[in-house]
């Protein structure tokens, strides 16, 4: 009577995979790639472009309740959440290009010029955010519609956090978009013109395959769990996320730990500033003839390890939180990476001050990608079980109240990270104006680095080093300040494993009789 059934077949899983990679393939084009080229190629000025993605973030945090609501309403043919996938990437898709059509702040002509540019990055950065959250909320609370099995929904959601963290590789975008100009500054272009026009080329081709990939997630799977025929409104809905203790104290711990999100806003920018000299294409050494020499090594060591410990970190954490959910409480593992992860990026800033400002050298190029892999798997484990917690909720609340709005839950998720991922970016704007690192000032940067200085040393006008020194300190204390914080909300858990496995058993089985009435 109490067993499960209704469960996703392999084929569903491979494709909801698939579309996961693809949608963060996307994701990563603009959360990364965007702010380095609006930072960095197009020189916005550092509080505009806070402000844009601040004001942007916020909106869209609140655009994903509405969401929410929009898809607990919906009822067609294939289900609540699966036309958003069907029907939506493809807008994303355009919209995404569309971010990166745009012209260069510091060498435009006038002031119109300028306030044009900087319109068309918030407008078009807005619209993203707004046709994102069309596909984003319905991809994940799909997972609590495809299957009625919590083992298999750990496992899922755990699977899925892999593949949203495999598609981080679109944070490659960068480094792909400066070997991409290459061809254009091979036509005679100048570096500014080259850098935009290879961002661009570069966009297209990764934003169309990832559209087809994003298409899998709707085109295989099946919704197979009965939601709640009640439809509410959107303030009725707010009033039902934020009444259910869990998901409040899942929110609180979220925000708190907002500093976190310095890391994938700053690391790009740090990662190719400090360690490649604002250039991928440095790691490469030519001879006074042009022909090629080799590749410099310090240089791949320094971006290897950083690269290494961001991504096997996460990779390995995701990988193993889900069995470890079966050994230990959940709330025990969510406080245990929040605090231990603190450390390593406490410790990631004193190293940088112990070397003297220089963590290019291969020793402390080691010690940071150690430190980065401890940070990251912190982070990749907190993820993994944000989602696993967040669908716990949706079962707390039916069994409590008796609606189920997958939506409105998982568009929580997504206003979480929104959120914080706003704060996070005022923050680092704040702080980059501060040390003058904004406008024509990155334009003279960077033409200083063509004419042989080093950004380590680069002193700008600000002091020497004192860009690099704000970015360290950025990724840095921050995020362990915030780390330690987000435990508070989450020690006194309001939902034990044991009590949501009672309540889900019960919550099956009266389905089932209910399918059986039918």
């Amino acid at each position: 009577m109490g067993e499960t059934k209704r469960t996703y077949t392999g084929k569903e899983l491979a494709g909801y995979l698939v579309g996961m990679f693809g949608q963060n393939l996307i994701y990563n084009i603009i959360s990364t790639g965007l702010y380095f080229y609006f930072q960095n190629v197009i020189c916005l000025p550092a509080m505009a472009l806070g402000w844009i993605m601040t004001i942007a973030r916020i909106w869209d945090a609140i655009n994903d309740l509405m969401m929410g609501t929009i898809v607990d309403k919906t009822r067609s043919k294939w289900g609540k959440c699966r036309p958003y996938l069907l029907f939506a990437p493809a807008l994303i898709g355009l919209i995404t290009i569309l971010t990166f059509i745009n012209g260069n702040y510091a060498t435009a002509d006038s002031t119109s010029q300028k306030v044009l540019i900087v319109a068309w990055a918030g407008i078009s950065y807005v619209l993203w955010g707004m046709s994102f959250t069309v596909c984003d909320i319905p991809l994940w609370g799909i997972t609590s519609l495809i299957t009625e099995d919590e083992n298999d929904r750990s496992k899922l959601l755990g699977l899925a956090r892999i593949a949203a963290g495999v598609g981080g590789i679109g944070v490659l975008v960068v480094q792909i978009a400066q070997a991409a100009s290459e061809i254009f500054k091979s036509k005679g272009m100048d570096s500014s013109t080259a850098s935009q026009y290879g961002f661009i080329l570069t966009v297209v081709i990764m934003t169309v395959f990832s559209v087809i990939l994003f298409e899998f997630a709707g085109i295989s799977t099946r919704e197979k769990v009965q939601s709640s025929e009640k439809r509410y409104t959107f303030k009725e809905n707010f009033q039902i996320m934020f009444r259910n203790k869990p998901f409040r104290q899942i929110f609180i711990s979220g925000v708190l730990r907002s500093p976190i999100q310095l890391l994938m806003i700053v690391a790009m920018t740090l990662v190719t500033y400090y360690y490649a000299n604002g250039n991928i294409m440095n790691i490469l050494k030519y001879n006074e003839d042009g022909s090629l020499a080799g590749i410099d090594f310090k240089i791949l060591i320094g971006l290897g390890s950083v690269a290494a410990g961001l991504f096997v970190g996460q990779f390995v954490a995701m990988g193993i939180t889900p069995a470890l959910t079966k050994k230990f409480e959940k709330k025990n593992l969510y406080n245990f990476y929040s605090i231990a992860g603190a450390f390593p990026f406490c410790f990631i800033f004193v190293f940088y001050k112990l070397s003297g400002g220089d963590l290019t050298t291969t020793g402390w190029s080691i010690v940071i990608g150690i430190c980065m892999l401890f940070a990251s798997a912190a982070f990749g484990g907190i993820n993994v079980l944000q989602s696993v917690m967040i669908a716990d909720c949706i079962d707390y609340e039916e069994y409590t109240n008796g609606v189920r709005t997958d939506g409105v839950f998982f568009s929580g998720q997504s206003f979480i990270t929104k959120l914080s991922a706003g704060l996070a970016t005022i923050f680092s704007s704040a702080v980059y104006a501060y040390v003058g690192y904004s406008g024509a000032n990155i334009d003279t940067l960077n033409r200083a680095i063509e004419d042989g200085a080093s950004f380590i040393t680069y002193d700008g006008g600000t002091g020497a080093g004192k860009y690099a020194a704000a970015m360290f300190f950025l990724i840095s204390i921050p995020p362990a300040i915030g780390m330690l914080l987000s435990a508070i909300p989450t020690l006194k858990y309001a939902l034990t494993d044991k009590e949501h496995a009672r309540m889900l058993k019960e919550l099956v089985s009266k389905r089932d009789g209910e399918a059986k009435d039918a």
